[in-house]
């Protein structure tokens, strides 16, 4: 199968994985819950993975991604963190 793609012709080429059938089954549950494909939903997740020593190499999961840039804007340091905790554990 060929994709037409902004500069030029891709091939999508198939992939076999080896799972347990209870990942699977979940896989496919979470992906129907999302209205995607199983492919799709794997598809997002190598498109993430970045190069090795590159700032973001680590894959951020959903969660963590909607925080960056939280506290854009707003002057926050250590010293800061060590009042909420104080505030926190009285």
């Amino acid at each position: 199968m060929y994709v037409q793609e902004k500069g030029g012709v891709h091939l999508k080429t198939k992939l076999t994985l080896r799972l347990d059938a209870r990942l699977i089954r979940r896989a496919k549950a979470y992906a129907r819950r999302r209205g995607k494909s199983l492919s799709m939903i794997i598809a997002d997740f190598f498109a993430g993975i970045e190069e090795p020593g590159t700032a973001a190499a680590e894959p951020r999961s959903p969660a963590v991604r909607s925080l960056a840039g939280a506290l854009s804007g707003h002057r926050v340091d250590e010293e800061d963190y060590h009042v909420y905790l104080e505030r926190k554990h009285r």
